[in-house]
């Protein structure tokens, strides 16, 4: 169905994104298409910590390899070659940064998971309304 998809993973909340895993697969199938994960990292307020630059990046480094650790193991869960589904880090805007990363891979889906927003996941599911509001693209939210 799709060549290009792009899936937005947290991967410190793994569950939203078991419920995608299968959407995605499922779309990428059909046409031997390509998944990339992409998980968004805040950025740290270079602001509110002037003078720990050097820390600041530590664990920001810290952060990225942590998360491309996560999936790495994300990946083994699909039902399709590992060598079809890549991995991208980014810091940032969770919305801003996926509506970016679809734009200049020239995406052609976007599969994201979400839940009902409660006082936990509000934060989650608001992303996942954004992006289903700005994107210039097919975007299923599965839940």
């Amino acid at each position: 169905m799709y060549k290009k998809i792009l899936m937005p993973v947290d991967v410190f909340d793994m569950d939203l994104s078991d419920k995608a895993i299968r959407h995605a697969e499922h779309l990428a199938s059909a046409e031997h298409g390509e998944i990339t994960l992409l998980n968004v990292l805040p950025n740290s307020s270079s602001s509110l910590l002037r003078g720990f630059a050097a820390d600041i990046r530590k664990f920001e480094a810290y952060m990225k390899d942590e998360s491309e650790k996560k999936m790495r193991i994300l990946r083994d869960v699909f039902n399709i070659s590992p060598a079809r589904i890549h991995t991208v880090v980014r810091f940032g805007s969770v919305r801003d940064e996926i509506l970016a990363t679809a734009r200049e891979g020239g995406f052609e889906a976007i599969v994201i998971g979400s839940r009902k927003p409660g006082i936990s996941t509000h934060l989650l599911g608001s992303n996942a309304e954004s992006v289903l509001r700005y994107a210039k693209i097919p975007v299923l939210v599965v839940r």
